[in-house]
């Protein structure tokens, strides 16, 4: 794999970014969900969202994405967001978790945001371990919230100030 170069998503990136989220929700419990993302709601959040979806990209693939969204609705929250980052195993550990991250908060903070949230599911250590690395500090843990493969799990909520 070639290195890995950061851009804003595009529409046709949807069907990309729908496969690697797919298998995490399917296989993982990375994130408690278990609804599938489509490639036509994809293409509609890249659209609103513009410089808050961005995707790591190599040899012409996605190779991961992150965005934020606002992390309560009502205008009290309107600087506050929370993100969801992902990579495709071949490119963990080569910094494009890192290069996604710094270049959202970028855009966060151009956009106005001043605090940024992450839910990491307490079955996903490597994921807090990750969030520490870059800045976020643990602010919460909300002990069998999500609920998937049968079992109760915690969600560890992280927050960093931009």
């Amino acid at each position: 794999m070639s290195q890995v170069t950061v851009r804003e998503a595009r529409a046709s990136d949807a069907e990309e970014v729908a496969a690697l989220w797919n298998t995490v929700i399917d296989h993982t419990a990375i994130t408690f969900t278990t609804e599938r993302k489509t490639a036509a709601k994809l293409a509609q959040d890249i659209a609103h969202r513009g410089p808050l979806f961005l995707i790591a990209e190599s040899d012409g693939h996605v190779r991961g994405f992150a965005t934020a969204f606002q992390f309560r609705g009502g205008p009290g929250y309107s600087y506050t967001f929370e993100h969801s980052i992902q990579l495709a195993p071949e490119a963990r550990g080569l910094g494009a978790g890192k290069a996604l991250m710094a270049t959202l908060e970028d855009n966060l903070r151009r956009h106005g945001a001043h605090s940024l949230f992450a839910g990491v599911s307490g079955e996903n250590p490597s994921g807090v371990s990750f969030h520490k690395a870059i800045g976020f500090h643990e602010v919460a843990i909300l002990p069998e919230v999500g609920f998937k493969f049968g079992r109760w799990m915690d969600l560890v909520l992280m927050q960093k100030i931009l």
